[in-house]
């Protein structure tokens, strides 16, 4: 293998000029620059990127951090989606990427788990909400970028789907269809998507005039199977109910099968709609109609804004990706149930 030494002795100047003109520095003769990558090509010389991250102090490598295990749920690709957005665009900007799952401890920070992969900064996506834990890594300098976690300090931004509209969307099919008396499954009071969403279906119903049940609430943690414990609950306890609004298609499932186990025909019985827009929902029994957020531009966003701090450019705290309704076949005019 060929090295910038047979380079430089091809080219008859130093290794340094050799190695100044293949990184880009500008003292370099731009005649001398050319014929040296000439020669490196024609040598099928390839750069040691270790070797170059230890010169120029850089390792042009970011991190994806999750709190969860990857994939956590087989049906759920989310983060897999997000991880197709950050390594494209990381991959076309020459940056690495590690995917890595942790929790912090005493004696081990986020922060410290960056340092030791020489992460110049780091993605995050699912970490703990308000945690002292995801605050301290803001606040230390390392360029981050948080998604649906809206810590903006320090050296962060965070990326997030407009999820009070996406619930808003979402009420307002249901309403136009001719729903009033519509449930919700959100997720857990503690992520930020859920008080969004719960933000936009409160503020729809006042919106247009219908009065807002807290019976009519239920929380399932984004988990399907407790979202279907809960909607048996809800449909036994109020069966003049008509639609369900749920805060992810995981849960939209879950309220699909304790419908079927009720005895509902759907959609004529019971309208639902879901929130994410996953693969999987247009194979549900009916298709699922959901809100649409796009996880791979998420992703992809979120990489932009990491590399522009990186290299020192302004970027904004947030960003705030829209949301659109896919409609399927779970939603229609209410029956006479």
């Amino acid at each position: 293998m060929n090295t910038i030494k047979d380079i430089a002795k091809a080219a008859g100047v130093s290794v340094t000029t050799v190695s100044r003109a293949l990184n880009g520095y500008s003292d370099v003769n731009e005649q001398t620059r050319i014929r040296i990558q000439e020669i490196a090509e024609q040598l099928d010389y390839t750069p040691n990127h270790i070797a170059r991250g230890l010169v120029m102090n850089r390792s042009k490598t970011i991190g994806l951090l999750t709190s969860q295990s990857f994939p956590s749920n087989p049906k759920d690709t989310f983060t897999l989606d997000i991880l197709a957005g950050v390594n494209e665009y990381a991959n076309e900007c020459g940056y690495d990427l590690i995917l890595f799952q942790s929790r912090p401890t005493r004696d081990r920070t986020y922060y410290q788990m960056c340092r030791e992969r020489q992460l110049e900064g780091v993605i995050t996506q699912n970490l703990p909400h308000n945690h002292s834990a995801t605050e301290e890594l803001a606040a230390t300098g390392l360029p981050c970028v948080f998604i649906d976690n809206p810590v903006e300090s320090g050296n962060a931004s965070f990326v997030t789907t407009d999820n009070a509209d996406g619930a808003r969307q979402a009420l307002v099919h249901l309403i136009g269809l001719g729903h009033e008396h519509i449930a919700f499954i959100n997720g857990h009071q503690y992520a930020y998507v859920s008080r969004e969403r719960r933000k936009g279906y409160e503020e729809t119903l006042r919106e247009f005039s219908l009065p807002y049940r807290e019976e009519y609430v239920r929380e399932a943690a984004f988990d399907e199977k407790m979202a279907e414990q809960k909607a048996l609950g809800l449909l036994q306890a109020h069966p003049h109910v008509t639609a369900v609004f749920c805060a992810s298609d995981l849960m939209a499932h879950g309220v699909m099968r304790a419908a079927h186990q009720l005895g509902y025909e759907l959609p004529q019985d019971l309208s639902i709609i879901g929130f994410d827009d996953l693969v999987l929902a247009e194979y549900f029994s009916p298709p699922l109609t959901t809100i649409h957020q796009d996880r791979y531009t998420l992703g992809r966003k979120a990489c932009e804004l990491l590399i522009e701090k990186i290299e020192g450019r302004d970027t904004p705290a947030s960003l705030i990706i829209p949301a659109s309704l896919t409609v399927r076949e779970s939603t229609s005019p209410p029956g006479s149930r």
